[in-house]
């Protein structure tokens, strides 16, 4: 462990592990010292001496990026001369700085706006024509560059080089002549592209998916997890909190990294970033459906649930448990899984309850954060249910007429199965009980469909690859008639007579903790807002 200094900054005591930063140790007593260049995730530059601190005893203002923090050291963040220092640097980098801000993306989010209100208000000495550069011109399939808005801070070529490690971008040029560009032959096409939106302090690099959309002050956040693979790397989800289906608004507007050091870092890859389309996408089941004869008619989720759970007694009743199989799904929750287990296991007997699904889609992984996993909860499935046989072996029974009732959550089959073995097969089931979010090929091929939220509509944990509970929130209410797959597992197990200890996140969150050795004691408190390791199983 690092050994602590004591300093004193804006008059206030601080202690910090030998070798903090001067910036870093004064925003932990909640001194914010304005930055360009500087980002905790990229290597220090101090290059844009927007930072400058007085050191007492020291004759010279001191960048505070990369002045260490020592021994009785007398910091002033906001004497005279620092303030003096920012007014110039600001009226430095606004000289050449157009006039945008109307129509720029990053109104709202931009520190030279921020900046300036705080430590600018200067009257302007600059008479002269503006520097005009190339303006808002695609460097790559998510990133636009403005020119002309760039200050120079090179967040973006760190990134490139130490983070991504492309090297696409530089500097190019000397001097007032210097510009930021991707070298000639090639564009901005790295796997963790969007990234650079984020590091822009201006308006510089924009999203062009997100261009022009909605202005930053009509969103609301929540925090939240990628569950595009099992990385589970922390978001927030950024929605209109102004959203009106009237108008045909769009409610979720993008996603943005959020900061867990044990995770991600200050990162996401674009996979993840962009999937948000498939919160609001056409596809999406609505209203409870169920079939009669080759076409679906719309029904009431009473109906729906009562329809479910009376052929699932009947085939108990005929069959016996051996005649009902459950295909679960890692894309759920830890939460809903353990109902699933309490509901069909535990409850009803049933043996057969199975959750992989193999993919014949290429898939991509990196040694940074893409895993090849693209499931946000595998380790947590193979914690909360059962090992079974397989999908495979269970389709295989279904077309041998073992299987009456199945009952499957999310997969659609078809991406690792051919599509006429998995038509045969559920063909031969009696009764199929699709819950899932979207319409796809094995939700159609279901008697009845009961429409599920998705992770942005929902509260839950999942347990990533390194075996870390993370939680996350809903930013939006359940599209339409869909509800929370929590909710949906309780009006069945009222159907069938069941009784549960907890229905709601947190109750079935503790109740985990109470039953299962991996995470025990573990509850939405001791989770938090950066998450918990799971307790180390034997043998592993």
């Amino acid at each position: 462990m690092a050994e602590n200094v004591t300093l004193t900054i804006d008059g206030q005591k601080v202690q910090a592990p030998k070798g903090t930063m001067l910036i870093e140790a004064a925003r932990t007593v909640g001194i914010s010292i304005p930055h360009y260049c500087y980002h905790s995730g990229l290597p220090v530059v101090g290059s844009c001496r927007m930072c400058l601190i007085e050191i007492e005893k020291n004759p010279k203002l001191q960048p505070s990026c990369a002045t260490p923090v020592a021994e009785g050291m007398v910091v002033r963040t906001r004497s005279p001369e620092a303030l003096r220092n920012r007014r110039s640097v600001l009226e430095f980098l606004l000289a050449n700085h157009p006039l945008d801000c109307p129509v720029c993306d990053q109104s709202g989010e931009c520190e030279l706006q921020n900046y300036y209100m705080e430590h600018g208000l200067y009257d302007t000495r600059y008479n002269d024509n503006k520097t005009k550069r190339k303006k808002a011109y695609p460097i790559g399939p998510h990133i636009i560059l403005d020119q002309e808005r760039c200050i120079l801070c090179t967040r973006c070529v760190r990134f490139t080089r130490y983070i991504s490690k492309t090297s696409e971008m530089g500097v190019m040029d000397r001097g007032h002549r210097s510009e930021i560009n991707v070298f000639p032959g090639f564009e901005l096409a790295n796997r963790y592209s969007g990234n650079l939106a984020d590091v822009c302090p201006v308006g510089a690099l924009t999203d062009r998916d997100f261009r022009f959309k909605c202005r930053v002050w009509f969103l609301g956040s929540a925090p939240s997890i990628c569950p595009g693979c099992s990385r589970g790397c922390n978001i927030e989800i950024h929605f209109n909190e102004r959203f009106n289906p009237r108008y045909h608004d769009q409610r979720v507007h993008r996603l943005k990294p959020r900061f867990n050091e044990a995770v991600n870092g200050h990162w996401i890859c674009d996979e993840g970033r962009y999937a948000y389309h498939s919160i609001d996408a056409p596809n999406r089941l609505r209203i409870p459906q169920m079939k009669r004869g080759d076409a679906y008619q719309e029904t009431s989720w009473t109906r729906a649930v009562q329809e479910a759970a009376a052929s699932l007694r009947n085939t108990l009743a005929t069959h016996g448990p051996q005649g009902i199989a459950v295909l679960a799904s890692p894309q759920l929750s830890n939460e809903e899984l353990f109902l699933i287990s309490r509901i069909f296991g535990d409850n009803l007997g049933i043996e057969r309850i199975e959750s992989r699904v193999p993919t014949n889609a290429a898939v991509y992984s990196d040694d940074f954060l893409i895993t090849a996993d693209k499931n946000p909860n595998t380790r947590g499935t193979q914690l909360l249910l059962p090992t079974g046989s397989g999908s495979q072996s269970l389709l295989k029974e279904c077309v041998d007429g073992n299987i009456h009732f199945l009952y499957i959550f999310q997969h659609d089959l078809t991406v690792g199965y051919d599509p006429a073995y998995v038509m045969e097969a559920l063909g031969k089931v009696k009764c199929v009980v699709f819950q899932g979010s979207w319409n796809h090929a094995t939700a159609a091929l279901s008697d009845i469909q009961l429409p599920s939220a998705v992770y942005a509509e929902k509260e839950g944990t999942f347990t990533n690859i390194q075996g870390r509970v993370q939680r996350f929130l809903p930013a939006v209410a359940p599209i339409s008639e869909s509800l929370p797959d929590l909710d949906i597992l309780a009006r069945l197990a009222v159907e069938l007579g069941i009784s549960l200890r907890g229905v709601t996140a947190a109750e079935v969150l503790e109740e985990i903790g109470q039953s299962a050795a991996a995470f025990a004691g573990m509850t939405r408190q001791t989770v938090g807002s950066s998450g918990q390791l799971i307790a180390p199983i034997s043998g592993e």
